[in-house]
């Protein structure tokens, strides 16, 4: 039996007004991210330039791919006890509110 506690993930409206808009391949693997931040937890090391954002607590990213233009995600751990975490940006990591 699985012993894995689940995650609650949200989407802010931003994030999900920008996630509709996605390129296919690009919202595949967002949605790869979002099913993984919900079974895993907001660490995901083994993503693509995944990160803590620095001056911004419980705040992480990671690259949806690679090349021109990348696409990256934000998330927040809001409530680590009640395991709960937000998306809080999903697109051009150009204008990525870092």
């Amino acid at each position: 039996m699985d012993t894995k506690e689940v995650w609650t993930v949200g989407i802010n409206g931003r994030a999900k007004k920008s996630g509709e808009s996605l390129p296919q391949e690009i919202r595949l693997a967002f949605m790869a991210l979002f099913k993984a931040l919900a079974t895993d937890g907001p660490v995901q090391q083994n993503r693509r330039h995944y990160g803590k954002l620095a001056g911004r607590p419980n705040t992480y990213h990671c690259h949806l791919n690679g090349g021109r233009p990348t696409y990256v995600v934000i998330w927040k751990v809001l409530d680590k006890q009640k395991k709960i975490m937000e998306i809080q940006y999903v697109g051009t990591h150009e204008n990525a509110p870092y």
